[in-house]
Order: C-alpha cells, then sequence, then structure tokens
C-alpha cells in the first residue's frame, strides 16, 4: 500500500511543509517557494542524501552509532563539563514538554535532560545519547543544521525534512571553541509550536555563552584568561569579550565578542600582542588587574574595562603581578587586616589564621555561602612568605565527581581515552611551593578524601597513569559551609582528613552580622570600576535594613545590577536603579519604618510633583510600574 500524508486545511500550521512532503514524495521534487529560505535549503541537503521524507521510526531506530558512548563521552569532556550548569539552568526553563540536548561537532547527542518522557513519543524513539542527528541521517533538525549553517537554527513545528518529526519543535544555537571553531550545539526540543521562539532562542544564546566562557579556562589551564567590554557592568554578561593569553602576552583565543568590540577578524587578532592591542606591557597591566580587580585601558577603539577571569600559575606574568601587589613588607598584612572592618574579634583571628599559615599549619575557613571564604584566602596566602609564589583555588562542589580526582592529581599522557594529549598537571603540582586552596571540601566525594588524606600525610603524589610519585610542598587552606563535625558523625567526611585540615579554624561572620557595610560597600563598587558612585540615604537605609542570605556575593549582584541601570554621568545609585523585583525583595523583609519610610515617600511626591500628578510619567521616571506605584503610595501612607 502507497505511503500517504494527511491533506489538512490552510489553518494548519503544518500545511505548508506538508504539501510541500506530498509533492516530494509523489514527485521526486522540492516545490520551490513553500518554505522559508533557510529550511529549503536544508531540505535540498536531506533530499541531496539519499533520505526518504516519510522514513519510517523503524528505519531510524536502525541507524548504528558512529561512537562507543563511553569513548564518545570522555573525548567530548572538556564541553561537557562546560556545558552541564547550563543544562540544569535550561531545565528549569522548560515547560512539562520540553528537553535540552548536548550534541557535539558531528551532531552526535552527548546528553538528553528535562522532561525525558517525551522521548517515548512517536517519532523520537532513536533520540538517545549517542545517536547520531547530523542531516546526513536525519536530515532537517535543529542539531543537524545547526551544525551545517553554524548559526542559531529554528526548527518550528512542521518543518523537520522527516515527517515522523512533524509534530515536534526545535531551537539550537551551536557552541564555539575559543579559536572560533564549531565544537557542538544545544538544543532544546518540545512538542507542538512554539509560539515564542525568540525567548527560547535567547535562553539558549545567553546559555552558550556561558559555556563558551568556561571553555576559555578549561582549554587554556595554564593561560591568562581576560574578559572585557566598553561599559564595567557588563563584565559579567554573556556579551563580554574573552581573550585568552600566553605568559609573554600573545593573543591565543578570541571569542566573537572580542572581535567585535576590538574591530579586529579573528585570524588577525591572533597572534598579537597584548602590548599592540592595549599600548602597555603585559606584566604591568596584569599586576593592576591583581590588585584591582577591574582596570581600565585607553584603546584605539575607546575606553574597555577588563577583569582577570584565570591568572596564569606559573611563569612570569604572575610573578610579576604578585610583586607590584606587594611593594612593601607590610602592604599584605594591611590587605588582610582590611577584610575585618574594624571588627576586633575578626582580627585577632584573621592575625591568627595568617601566623598559622606562616608555621605549616593549614587554615580551616567557616562561613555562610558568599561570606568571602575565597577572598580571605587569597589575602591569607598575599599575607604569607609564599606570596610570590602560585595561589591555587579548587572549588571541590563545582567539579564533577568522576573529574575532580584528575584535577587534583593530574594524569599522564594517555592515561585514559580521551586524556588530553600530553597529559595534565594537577592542581596539587600547580600550587608547588605556593598555596593549596580547597573551597566546599565537605562537598568531596568519601573515596578521594582518603587518597587526599594520604597526600598530605606524605606530602607526596602520583598523577594518573605514572607509578612515580613527586614531592610536594604547599600551603593548605580549606573552606567550607557545612558543619564538617556534623559530617563526620553522619560518616560523609573523614574524622581523620577532619584532624588533618582543622589546623586553625576561622569563621566569618555573615553580612548581616558586620558592622561596616558602608566600606564593603565602598570596596565592591571600586571592584566594579565606579570607585566615583554612591549609594543615596533611601537606598543605604535599604541595605542597611536587610539581612543579605546571599551575603557578600548577593550584595554584590544587587550594586551590579543597580550600576547597569544607571544613565551616562549618573554617581549616584538610588532606589529608582533598582528593578521592582529587587525593591520588593529588599523591602520585603520588614515594612518600611523610620527614615526609609520618609525618604520613599519623598521619592515618590517628588516625582509626582514634577510630572504634575500624572502617575504614568511619575511611575517611568522612577523606573517601577503603575501597579508598583500605586502599592507602595499605599504602603507608605497606611
Amino acid at each position: 500500500m502507497a505511503r500517504q500524508i494527511p491533506i489538512t486545511n490552510a489553518q494548519d500550521p503544518l500545511h505548508e511543509s506538508r504539501q510541500a512532503r506530498l509533492k516530494l514524495a509523489s514527485e521526486g521534487e522540492l516545490p520551490t517557494g513553500m518554505l522559508r529560505d533557510e529550511i529549503d535549503a536544508s531540505w535540498r541537503r536531506s533530499l541531496g542524501h539519499g533520505l526518504d521524507c516519510l522514513q519510517g521510526e523503524q528505519v531510524g531506530l536502525g541507524i548504528a552509532q558512529r561512537f562507543d558512548l563511553r569513548a564518545l563521552l570522555e573525548h567530548n569532556r572538556l564541553l561537557i563539563d562546560a556545558a552541564t550548569p547550563e543544562l540544569d539552568y535550561l531545565i528549569d526553563r522548560q515547560g512539562p514538554h520540553g528537553i535540552v540536548i548536548l550534541g557535539d561537532a558531528q551532531a552526535n547527542v552527548l546528553a538528553i535532560e528535562g522532561q525525558k518522557h517525551v522521548l517515548n513519543r512517536e517519532g523520537l524513539r532513536d533520540l538517545h545519547p549517542g545517536s547520531c542527528w547530523s542531516e546526513a541521517l536525519r536530515g532537517t533538525n535543529a542539531i543537524g543544521t545547526a551544525v551545517v549553517e553554524g548559526r542559531p537554527t529554528l526548527i518550528n513545528c512542521g518543518e523537520h525534512y522527516l515527517d515522523r518529526l512533524s509534530p515536534f519543535s526545535c531551537t539550537s544555537v551551536p557552541l564555539r571553541d575559543p579559536c572560533g571553531a564549531v565544537i557542538g550545539v544545544l538544543d532544546v526540543t518540545r512538542e507542538g509550536v512554539l509560539s515564542q521562539p525568540q525567548d527560547s532562542l535567547t535562553a539558549l544564546m545567553l546559555a552558550a555563552a556561558n559555556i563558551e566562557s568556561r571553555l576559555f579556562g578549561l582549554c587554556h589551564p595554564e593561560h591568562l584568561v581576560l574578559a572585557f567590554h566598553s561599559r564595567p557592568q557588563y563584565l559579567t554578561s554573556a556579551w563580554q569579550g574573552l581573550l585568552a593569553l600566553s605568559l609573554d602576552g600573545e593573543v591565543l583565543a578570541a571569542n566573537d565578542n572580542a572581535c567585535q568590540l576590538l574591530q579586529v577578524a579573528r585570524p588577525a587578532l591572533l597572534g598579537r600582542r597584548c602590548s599592540d592591542l592595549l599600548g602597555e606591557r603585559s606584566a604591568g597591566f596584569i599586576a593592576r588587574l591583581w590588585q584591582q580587580g577591574v582596570s581600565s585601558v585607553q584603546t584605539a577603539k575607546g575606553e574597555l574595562f577588563f577583569r582577570a577571569l584565570q591568572l596564569p600559575r606559573h611563569g612570569n606574568l604572575q610573578g610579576a603581578a604578585t610583586t607590584a601587589a606587594k611593594p612593601g613588607a607590610s602592604a599584605p598584612a594591611l590587605a588582610l587586616d582590611s577584610l575585618a572592618g574594624g571588627d576586633p574579634r575578626l582580627e585577632r583571628n584573621l592575625r591568627m589564621a595568617r601566623q598559622g599559615l606562616a608555621n605549616g599549619l593549614p587554615v580551616l575557613l567557616l562561613g555562610e555561602t558568599g561570606t568571602g571564604k575565597e577572598v580571605a584566602a587569597r589575602a591569607l596566602h598575599q599575607a604569607s612568605p609564599r606570596a610570590d609564589k602560585p595561589f591555587v583555588a579548587v572549588n571541590c562542589a563545582a567539579i564533577p565527581e568522576g573529574l575532580i580526582e584528575s584535577e587534583l592529581f593530574g594524569y599522564r599522557d594517555g592515561a585514559f581515552t580521551g586524556s588530553r594529549r600530553g597529559g595534565m598537571v594537577g592542581r596539587l603540582m600547580q600550587a608547588q611551593g605556593g598555596t593549596l586552596f580547597l573551597d566546599e571540601i565537605g562537598d568531596m566525594p568519601l573515596a578521594l578524601q582518603a587518597r587526599l588524606l594520604r597526600v598530605l600525610q606524605e606530602r607526596r603524589v602520583a598523577p594518573l597513569g605514572a607509578g612515580e610519585e613527586q614531592d610536594i610542598d604547599v600551603a593548605l587552606i580549606c573552606a567550607t559551609h557545612r558543619d564538617l563535625k556534623l559530617l563526620v558523625a553522619a560518616q560523609h567526611f573523614r574524622q581523620d582528613l577532619y584532624y588533618r585540615v582543622n589546623g586553625v579554624s576561622l569563621r566569618l561572620p555573615a553580612l548581616r552580622e558586620r558592622d561596616d557595610l558602608a566600606g564593603i560597600i565602598e570596596g565592591l563598587l571600586g571592584k566594579c570600576g565606579a570607585s566615583g558612585v554612591s549609594l543615596a540615604p533611601a537606598l543605604s537605609t535599604l541595605f542597611n535594613e536587610f539581612d543579605w542570605p546571599g551575603n557578600i556575593r548577593q550584595l554584590e549582584m544587587v550594586l551590579r545590577t543597580a550600576l547597569a541601570m544607571r544613565e551616562e554621568g549618573q554617581q549616584v545609585l538610588g532606589l529608582e536603579h533598582l528593578t521592582d523585583c529587587l525593591l520588593d525583595e529588599l523591602a520585603g523583609a520588614t515594612a518600611p519604618s523610620g527614615s526609609l519610610r520618609e525618604s520613599e515617600l519623598e521619592l515618590i511626591r517628588g516625582a509626582l510633583a514634577r510630572h504634575q500628578g500624572n502617575v504614568s510619567a511619575a511611575a517611568e521616571a522612577l523606573g517601577i510600574s503603575r501597579a508598583t506605584l500605586y502599592r507602595k503610595l499605599k504602603q507608605l501612607r497606611g
């Protein structure tokens, strides 16, 4: 019996593609003008591959995998590691019928997350990790087509080449390595027509930018990675430019944003010297970044703001930076003491931690998430005799359990399938002579705890795949937001390791427990490149009355958001620079009272007076909605 495609009326969103597919099946030629240009081009490529648009599911199920799944995943370890946090983010944004797919440069599926019951639907039963979804095998589909086109791709319901995929819509964006080559693809697939495809595309592009940022550090672990933009508030956004520099200042890699900001094509940018681009020598520039966090440079393209995402772990650049950051013997001590903010007890504890570290004792930093444990660890390192040696930080909670052993101890060339050519120096050896900072040590897997204990006891380490051991000399700082004593009691943390890392304990107070909020805000504004910016009294009061459950990290993000909302030339941050959601969150802990109530009411009255009582205009001037303005007036007058 001849295979048939149901014929539907023009109100059906699949009508055009069904008609095109029907003509293709019956006449062997694709009619012109019925499909979008990019879809038409992809269908013609699919036809050229000899694919039958009515190919059944059983045919698809018979397509052999090109790779052993384990070998495929190991070969793409860097990409998977960089993408995993973004997969979790995208899953949360999907409805009950959405899945998120990560593919490699050949459109092989590496991971599928989300509503996996969708995979049981007819047409998708051959979509699984290890399967290949290239155009040559599956025809027009967002994964394979994005790889071919090298650009974001939307395949709406009915636009797939294979008729069995018609009920699904998918959006994909290619992922690029630091040199600009397509290394993979990120895809969101769901049932039905995409009513707001731009929303899915925007979320994917932001996730892709974050993945590509992580790849810079993973692909260049021994080099300097810089983020830059013409506006400092964009330094933590998906629009920041990224550069990887060698120890002598040569540009090794650049993302698309960097090429656009510098107005230089990638081939002309790679191999250039930092001094050619920025007009100053690398070592001096890195020294400023080391000291200030954010530094600006006047270039031929205007002022650019830079921050270091990753400093070299070895070599002259880091030595120059640490030396410049330590102009005199007292400088590191002052930097460390400044963390206390005038709190005598914290000052005493910091001094004891510095003295213990200098005498070979491990330091254990305790405190809630966001209290600045890594900042304190870096300050302790700078105040130690090892200040001119590497400081190497490892977040034990951020590295997948299967990778943390190779990250810590390194591996030899050929130690396992997919290992990097030439092997990798582990973080322990990278910190040789300097300081190793193990953040969130309470989340370290039990099996790895035993090996770390042995290394700390014997001060020797053997990389994976190597028989010989190497001597190590590192100072150790650990940190955790968890109660290690409770973890020991629950047998989730080794008691012997606990006593090995708990030499000098130091608890960092939560932000709500500190009395130096104004000084902390001033420091964070300087870090964001906004040293001359201050807070309006109403905003300052609001900050002082808030509990800050996310501590310094939350405060920094609120300040960055407010800075991004400024008009050019504004030097005072006020309530009008916070979004409705942030205002509600910050004011929600306690009802407005006292000076805050008066300041907020005065701000609203002033806006209404300037706009002759026009509520819409006043709300727009304040940066809030009309509903929010009415609600605040009711609260403040009530």
